[in-house]
Order: C-alpha cells, then structure tokens, then sequence
C-alpha cells in the first residue's frame, strides 16, 4: 500500500529537519538527504505501528513566516 506524505526539509543550527505535514512525523540528519532517509525510515514505522492511519491531505500549501 503506497502513501504520498509531503515532506519539508530545513535547516536548523548544523542539522537538516524533515517534517511530515500529514502526520506528526519528523527526524533529521546532517545533510538533507540524510533527512530525507531518516523521515522515510521513521515514516515506514509509523505506518507499521499504525497502518490504518487518516492522512489528510495538504493542498496548496506554502511557507510563511508569523512574527509572534
């Protein structure tokens, strides 16, 4: 069963984050690709733990910074 989960990936200090916007997933690596292989593996066991998940949707999304 494939998923599509959207993914952003930023810098933090000197490690990368990956955070899954459909589900309360994240995880981080040194490089991006590192956290693009990091959230793919955490992502893969959320999923075995939890394989009839909801995963809503993101649509039309975009990144905005609130100053609060």
């Amino acid at each position: 069963m494939g998923r599509t989960i959207e993914v952003v990936i930023y810098q933090e200090d000197d490690q990368w984050v990956a955070q899954a916007l459909n589900v309360d997933v994240s995880s981080f690596g040194a490089t991006p690709e590192e956290a693009r292989a990091a959230i793919q593996e955490a992502l893969e066991l959320y999923f075995e733990d939890a394989p009839d998940a909801e995963i809503p949707q993101v649509r039309g999304g975009r990144i905005e910074e609130l100053h609060v």
